[in-house]
């Protein structure tokens, strides 16, 4: 792995299938008593939010605290930033209390990339989502529940997700969940398949590895995993559809619509659902929904994150190579359980 992750796409196979596998090993320690390891005892990490989040920042919260690290909690509202404080100045003001890590949260797409390339900070910084940009650690959770829950628990430890068919639907244009899936699901071997509205596609849509449709109905009967959108109203400042009835009538997800689906295929969302808008109550609390795991899911994943960003209990390298990072780690997070278990 890199020293920051920022996107989805800089992610090779090899290093989300790392990612997958020590999050793997982090899921055991949900089932244990004591859900805490050692493992960043003494590392400082701050949640740099400047949108509002519950799922991401708490459940980044939880994984920080599960790997002994001491948190910092930001939020824009109440702090310098609603003064006029640049996120330079705020950027440096971390620095100079030497934190070790920094998950950021951002409205503008490329904050974090411009966090981790700046010099303004000399920490690893994760991006927790930026504009319509990207949102890795969400990408990464939710291609760890498909591969549980379509190619097995411990049969996918070291697969990917190649032949299996993914479809996503709704606001692709303003989805960053979207840009950052496609990014890591063709990493990953998946066939993705978008389906929206043409006026909720973004430009330059035919460059991305992916196929796009119109019509919902032709794609569901050879999906294994149906990714359900919400209609980002918050970042529209037009009319993208006729109406909400009719939005739900073409792109909705609903109990007969499910039906059509392959027996063994799941039905996602990234969250907030708007019930009655992209999914209705009977799909949402059906057994094929995965909404629930995939929160569950996220704290073992960005606990994935960390520990092989900030390394452990060792130092952290400063720009550690993939190569060097696959060696070295591959099996580290194994012998950590190992050791705190015995203890």
């Amino acid at each position: 792995m890199q020293r920051h992750l920022i996107s989805a796409a800089d992610l090779t196979r090899d290093d989300a299938v790392l990612i997958l596998d020590t999050a793997e090993e982090m899921a055991r320690v949900a089932d244990r008593p004591i859900k805490k390891l050692p493992t960043l005892r003494g590392r400082t990490v701050v949640n740099l939010f400047f949108e509002d989040s519950t799922r991401t920042r708490i459940s980044f919260e939880a994984a920080e605290k599960r790997l002994s690290a001491d948190v910092i909690n930001f939020t824009a509202k109440g702090s310098s930033v609603s003064k006029g404080e640049s996120l330079k100045d705020t950027a440096q003001t971390l620095e100079a209390m030497g934190v070790d890590a920094v998950v950021i949260r951002h409205g503008a797409s490329g904050a974090p990339y411009r966090l981790a390339t700046s010099g303004w900070i000399d920490a690893h910084v994760i991006n927790a989502g930026d504009g319509t940009h990207q949102h890795p650690t969400q990408a990464l959770l939710d291609a760890f529940t498909m591969r549980r829950r379509l190619v097995g628990r411990d049969a996918g430890i070291g697969q990917d997700l190649s032949g299996r068919r993914i479809t996503i639907v709704g606001d692709v244009l303003h989805s960053r969940v979207a840009r950052s899936n496609v990014d890591l699901l063709h990493t990953l071997g998946a066939e993705v398949t978008l389906v929206a509205p043409p006026t909720l596609l973004p430009v330059g849509i035919d460059t991305w590895p992916c196929e796009v449709s119109y019509d919902l109905d032709s794609t569901l009967t050879k999906s294994d995993a149906v990714m359900m959108l919400r209609v980002q109203r918050e970042r529209m400042n037009a009319a993208f559809f006729p109406t909400e009835r009719e939005y739900s009538r073409r792109y909705g997800l609903d109990g007969e619509r499910m039906a059509r689906m392959p027996e063994h295929a799941i039905v996602m969302h990234p969250g907030p659902m708007v019930r009655g808008m992209e999914i209705t109550a009977e799909v949402a609390d059906s057994d094929r929904c995965t909404v629930i795991e995939q929160v569950t899911n996220g704290v073992s994943i960005r606990m994935a994150v960390l520990y092989l960003l900030l390394g452990g209990n060792e130092p952290a390298l400063a720009h550690p190579s993939p190569t060097t990072a696959l060696a070295t780690r591959r099996f580290a997070p194994t012998a950590e359980l190992r050791t705190t278990e015995e203890k």
